[in-house]
């Protein structure tokens, strides 16, 4: 292990040690520095607000440093959006129940780097043979047996899609399909974020079918229905997950219940490092401090003062802690934070039922059409806690998705809407009895709006000793979703061990260019 990356075991004189498959991969090296804090007068002390994975990243990258890290994170548990807890069922059953589905793709480097650092063998992640995706017209695409090399996987996909007809290639509108190829954070955004991703996609002249199959589908995972998302946000999305990796277009899924696979065992490694973590701990304002840089005020009893801190929160905790500080970084800088946006409310419904669905069913199902329905996931196809219950009650469980939900959602209403297009989509489930449900409708998930690139704030702030991450927060490099809260957080980490004189640590990602040749011949010629 180096840097928390394993060694891809490849020889001969070319070979390198990369964190994956892709020997295009791209490391960022860290700045120069003494190896750890032993050099200073003083042991510094560094509050990470903010529990979920961007603030375990920092916590971990500032304490394996020999910085002394207290992480407080308001709820009972960590793990923030990809969170966990147990819960009693109607029938006396003790299960695990997640904020909602969260998939690992293979170029998710440091978050994958993250999770070694407990696990080496990734051991808490399994893999996923497919993830179809369904639309109620009757079309379905999967990603099993594609290429892993760009451009050929993109193709690959398209000719055996039965939303692309061959028919339409020539009416494609290549030159304004060139972005998709030739992606650079952060030029991307300069060319397209006054763009909405479905605009971008109508100049293209995707057919209708495909642009809502394959393209909206991935536009929902962030929350937000096309029309409200950045046309450069989709451009990198399509860059790191097809054209710009050559990780494969399938990934890993967490192997059992969150707390279980992901963050015990990583809450373990921390506080084996001195790492203190306090949960149920709501930072309210961060002040000026009389001995220490700041002084945290919190409605629980006061965490004392630290030289940094890093809020790695979610944009509404962000907004009311900034809010609450008046005299924090700049009044600009406190604009910008309080003009963040959040996504549109989504629902996580999780049903045990007392019968099992069809075993052909996939584990994971993308679906368009189907109302408020975006996903079906039956968690015993690979979750453990989930498995065991099933084969005990002999039972499913299953999770269904609905995103960026319009209005003011209920529980209710959604409930009922996505249990009917659930029947149409797996009609066994028409006659199965609910044992019991639980149901997570939320809106913290930020907004990546067209034309909000130039105003999202970055890592550093006009304090050197106050850092952001998260995945609201703006780096320069191809990063989208839980690999931008990693990233942001090992980031944040550096620019704080910048400070201190002390060495960094690698960062790597996909390739920061359109990789193929080819197509940027069909732009040229489109």
């Amino acid at each position: 292990m180096t840097n928390g990356f394993p060694s891809t075991g490849t020889s001969g004189a070319a070979s390198r040690e990369t964190p994956g498959r892709d020997r295009k991969a791209v490391e960022h090296p860290p700045h120069d520095g003494a190896p750890n804090t032993e050099h200073l007068a003083g042991t510094p002390r560094a509050a990470v607000v903010g529990g979920g994975i961007a603030g375990l990243a920092a916590a971990t990258c500032l304490a394996e440093r020999g910085v002394s890290v207290t992480v407080l994170e308001r709820q009972e548990r960590l793990g923030g959006r990809v969170g966990g807890w147990r819960t009693t069922l109607a029938d006396g059953s003790d299960v695990g129940m997640n904020r909602g589905f969260h998939a690992f793709f293979r170029q998710y480097y440091n978050l994958r780097a993250l999770l070694s650092r407990a696990d080496p063998r990734l051991s808490g992640l399994t893999a996923l043979p497919d993830y179809p995706l369904v639309h109620s017209a009757g079309y379905r695409d999967t990603f099993a047996g594609l290429p892993r090399t760009p451009p050929w996987n993109a193709f690959a996909f398209v000719a055996r899609s039965p939303t692309f007809n061959w028919r339409d290639l020539p009416r494609l509108g290549t030159r304004a399909a060139l972005p998709l190829a030739q992606v650079s954070v952060p030029e991307i955004y300069e060319r397209l974020d006054h763009l909405d991703a479905d605009t971008l996609l109508s100049r293209i002249r995707f057919p209708a079918a495909a642009k809502h199959l394959a393209f909206e589908v991935f536009s929902r995972s962030f929350f937000a229905d096309p029309t409200k998302l950045s046309a450069a946000e989709l451009a990198t999305m399509f860059h790191i997950y097809f054209l710009g990796s050559s990780e494969g277009l399938l990934f890993d899924v967490a192997a059992d219940s969150f707390p279980e696979a992901l963050w015990n065992p990583l809450a373990d490694y921390l506080r084996a490092r001195g790492v203190t973590i306090s949960t149920g701990t709501a930072v309210t304002a961060l002040e000026q401090g009389n001995e220490r840089r700041f002084v945290l005020r919190s409605e629980a009893a006061a965490p004392g003062e630290f030289d940094a801190v890093v809020l790695a929160t979610d944009t509404a905790g962000l907004r009311g802690i900034v809010g609450n500080s008046p005299g924090l970084a700049t009044a600009r800088w406190r604009e910008r934070i309080a003009a963040l946006r959040q996504a549109p409310p989504f629902l996580v419904s999780r049903l045990w039922l007392d019968r099992p669905v069809r075993g052909d069913r996939p584990g994971f199902l993308g679906t368009s059409g189907y109302g408020p329905l975006d996903n079906i996931s039956v968690l015993e196809r690979y979750e453990r806690d989930a498995a065991r219950w099933a084969g005990e009650r002999g039972g499913s469980v299953i999770e269904l998705h609905g995103y960026a939900l319009a209005g003011e959602p209920s529980v209710a209403r959604v409930r009922s809407r996505m249990l009917a297009e659930l029947a149409r989509i797996y009609p066994e489930t028409k006659v199965a009895g609910i044992v019991d449900e639980r149901h997570e409708l939320r809106d913290d998930c930020p907004l990546f709006p067209p034309g909000g690139f130039s105003e999202r704030p970055g890592i550093t702030t006009p304090d050197p000793n106050l850092v952001l991450a998260g995945d609201l927060v703006r780096i320069d490099l191809p990063v989208a979703l839980m690999e931008r809260a990693a990233t942001t957080g090992m980031r944040a980490a550096n620019e704080l061990l910048r400070g201190w004189r002390v060495r960094g640590h690698t960062l790597w990602s996909v390739p920061d260019r359109g990789r193929s040749a080819l197509l940027h011949r069909l732009g040229r010629t489109g």
